[in-house]
């Protein structure tokens, strides 16, 4: 007799990639969000004489809640515990009332003289409307991971990934190209600088109220998924209470030293990319001598070589295998090109150009493996908790690495100190800055090495292929 063969809605290939679709839709939103003040840095300081310390003060809160106050741990567990529909409705939400918060504080929506903590109150403002903000595109980001495993266990599972990150990435493509050009354009017509500062982001709040909406019609597609796969469960008769998320659990993923050897790779390789991409626009203005309405136009094509090299990885690893060595090649290219990025005597915008299209190599290479790595060491009802871990201890770094990175603009790196008494934008030499990046990119190298050798003495088959056949 012939074993009955049960499929579920995961097995429609037109409902896994609409549903991958949708999400990820949700996601660029979100992302076009996360860099919208980096390309506006030189018209802050031209205009509200913000410094590089409250350019880093502003984009370090981004993990303020998520590391001090552990809502991303806990929104890893409600997760696992409440599940996708509920977590992420309220993750994307999140996102809204942060980006508006920033949005005020940018417009001055209200009176926001005078100065708290030693901060001046817009940036206070602003930067607890990034912190808000931080807390639900994180648990976004581990909502939709498991989501993904969710729909593509066993199947194309990080082409599936690379596929939305790939997406999220125009978010930041559109974030670094667009926000200084509209606002120049807006100051150039007469506009008040507050009005003409703040419009990228009044354009991303209303991108966030469409991803909300989208997120809000997957969450149908989820409840069809997981009738679809009660009924599987019926019919094989595989149900256990083991299937449950328990909190004990969490003991599993701690105990694991594969996972803290992702975590620790995720954090340094991270910090060494979207820190730097806060600045890589004001890097293009002091360095290579780039318009600052232009300036964020390079960096912008970072993403673009991510929208089709990350799937093209992805599916490398599905078919051929060797994630370890596709991060530790990351790593080493970090390296290479942050180190490049510190050269003082290059100062040709082709060059940046170079290095940024090779920095969008390096950004394909680690993500395409690292993401789909994660359910081949932790079981997959506590995946929302281990991505939730490994994005806490990503958010220190980029908590940490801008507030690090503009004090040492301010302290060691401006070089027209005179000029400044006289009203002139700060001038910086970029030089130590990359090489505190670049140091990032070096350590990664070390930890990956690690990775891989633990993954040869447990087996966790990083280096096997993820398509089971």
């Amino acid at each position: 007799m012939t074993e009955k063969i049960i499929t579920t809605l995961r097995d429609s290939k037109k409902a896994r990639w609409t549903a991958l679709l949708i999400v990820s839709f949700t996601m660029m939103t979100g992302y076009y969000i996360n860099y919208v003040i980096s390309p506006l840095k030189p018209l802050l300081e031209d205009y509200f004489n913000w410094s590089s310390t409250d350019f880093g003060f502003w984009n370090s809160a981004y993990g303020w809640f998520n590391v001090f106050f552990l809502m991303l741990i806990f929104g890893g567990i409600i997760l696992d515990k409440i599940g996708i529909r509920f977590t992420g409705l309220g993750a994307t939400l999140t996102m809204v009332v942060g980006t508006f918060l920033q949005f005020a504080a940018i417009r001055q929506l209200w009176p926001m003289d005078g100065v708290t903590f030693g901060v001046s109150n817009q940036i206070l403002i602003g930067a607890l409307g990034f912190g808000v903000f931080g807390v639900g595109i994180e648990v976004a980001g581990i909502t939709v991971s498991k989501i993904i495993v969710k729909w593509f266990q066993g199947k194309e599972l990080a082409l599936a990934m690379g596929l939305e990150m790939a997406m999220a990435r125009m978010g930041t493509a559109l974030a670094l190209a667009i926000p200084a050009p509209i606002a120049a354009s807006m100051l150039g017509k007469g506009a008040l600088p507050n009005v003409a500062l703040s419009a990228p982001l009044m354009l991303g709040l209303a991108l966030l109220v469409a991803g909300f909406l989208a997120f809000f019609y997957y969450t149908f597609k989820d409840k069809e998924l997981d009738k679809s796969l009660a009924e599987a469960k019926l019919v094989s008769n595989n149900h256990s209470d083991e299937d449950e998320f328990k909190v004990k659990d969490i003991a599993i993923v701690i105990k694991n030293k594969g996972f803290w050897l992702i975590a620790l790779l995720c954090v340094l390789f991270y910090s060494g990319v979207f820190p730097f991409l806060y600045y890589a626009a004001d890097l293009m203005v002091n360095k290579y001598n780039v318009d600052p309405k232009f300036a964020g136009t390079i960096p912008s094509l970072l993403p673009f070589g991510t929208i089709i090299l990350t799937p093209l990885f992805g599916n490398i690893y599905d078919r051929k295998g060797k994630g370890a060595s596709i991060m530790l090649l990351g790593s080493i290219m970090l390296l290479l090109v942050h180190s490049m990025f510190a050269l003082p005597t290059i100062n040709s915008p082709a060059f940046a150009v170079l290095l940024i299209l090779l920095l969008g190599v390096t950004f394909s290479l680690v993500p395409s493996a690292m993401w789909p790595s994660v359910p081949k060491i932790i079981p997959e009802k506590l995946l929302g908790t281990a991505y939730s871990m490994i994005f806490w201890v990503q958010n220190i770094g980029l908590m940490s690495v801008p507030l690090l990175i503009g004090w040492v603009l301010d302290k060691y790196c401006i070089t027209n100190a005179a000029a400044i008494a006289e009203g002139a934008r700060p001038h910086y030499d970029y030089t130590l800055p990359m090489v505190i990046f670049a140091t990032l990119g070096l350590l990664a190298i070390g930890v990956g090495l690690l990775l891989k050798a633990e993954d040869k003495k447990k087996g966790y088959g990083l280096e096997q292929p993820n398509i089971k056949k």
